[in-house]
């Protein structure tokens, strides 16, 4: 499913490093959010594979890390939602809790292990009839399919983001920063668009040094239990340093009665601004009508 929206007039191509695209400042950037996870399983190959058949300019890859320090893709850590993995007896002693969720965690799990689960359609209302077929994908699977495509002369980006990155630096790999690192720089040597994102701000600091790709810190906000609306709850001041943008919670636009938050006024001028969230056309109206600028629902 292409879900991101982008508001390139705040964004650019400097944010996105994406000189091999003939586009200019106001085109907008097609990313395949977890692949085409409408049509295929979130994060399989074939999800990913499909998004760029769909004409995706870049493919959104989350990460987390197996047991033996594999990063793999996966939108959450825990697994239950995502893979048959309660239909494995074998694996059964394996579910623990975790932050007061009960499930099994892919940390738990070598890389071995994982691929003998198959992933699923998490998602009332979408296609099943793939589930239970396809496996995980590391993100070396993922290079590969990437540096396949441009050796075949079409060039699709990395859209690489870190999930929970304090758990695996503090039971796998300290080192977790230089990993990444290593891993865009071969992306980046041979070519192809990628960028780095993360809603952890500490983890920002300590990667922002080690790579050249555009970093991006991930802000949500926090629900705001007066007006049941979101608040930016970051001060986006202390990470100019280290942040080449920052990818905003869509509610963070507006205020609960649906007028504009300020947010883009304040930040656009100073920062590279994009917004992620699943399509709304409500909010979308709302934001041509309040900016008359290019935000575009893809």
């Amino acid at each position: 499913m292409l879900t991101r929206i982008l508001m390139t007039a705040a964004l650019g191509l400097g944010l996105l490093g994406v000189s091999d695209f003939a586009a200019v400042a106001d085109d907008p950037i097609v990313i395949a959010h977890r692949g085409a996870s409408g049509y295929l399983p979130e994060h399989s190959l074939d999800a990913y594979k499909l998004g760029i058949e769909q004409g995706a300019d870049f493919i959104e890859p989350d990460l987390v890390m197996t047991k033996d320090g594999v990063l793999v893709a996966r939108h959450d850590i825990y697994l239950s939602t995502t893979t048959n993995v309660a239909s494995h007896p074998e694996f059964a002693d394996r579910k623990r809790t975790i932050d007061g969720q009960t499930d099994w965690f892919a940390m738990d799990f070598t890389l071995a292990e994982l691929k003998t689960l198959r992933v699923r359609q998490a998602f009332k209302g979408r296609d099943k009839s793939f589930d239970d077929q396809l496996e995980i994908a590391t993100l070396d699977e993922i290079i590969e399919l990437v540096m396949a495509h441009k050796a075949d002369g079409k060039t699709v980006g990395l859209h690489i983001e870190m999930k929970r990155p304090e758990l695996f630096k503090a039971s796998l790999n300290t080192q977790l920063a230089s990993l990444l690192a290593d891993k865009m720089a071969i992306l980046k040597q041979s070519g192809i668009p990628v960028y780095f994102q993360c809603f952890d701000g500490d983890f920002v600091r300590e990667i922002a040094p080690l790579t050249e790709v555009p970093v991006v810190l991930l802000v949500g906000g926090k629900v705001n239990p007066l007006s049941q609306w979101v608040d930016l709850d970051v001060t986006l001041e202390n990470y100019y340093a280290v942040a080449d943008g920052f990818g905003l919670n869509k509610a963070l636009l507006f205020t609960s009665d649906m007028k504009p938050s300020g947010v883009v006024e304040k930040y656009t001028l100073l920062a590279k601004l994009f917004i992620y969230g699943p399509c709304a056309p409500m909010l979308c109206q709302r934001a041509f009508k309040a900016w008359n600028k290019s935000l575009h629902c893809c």
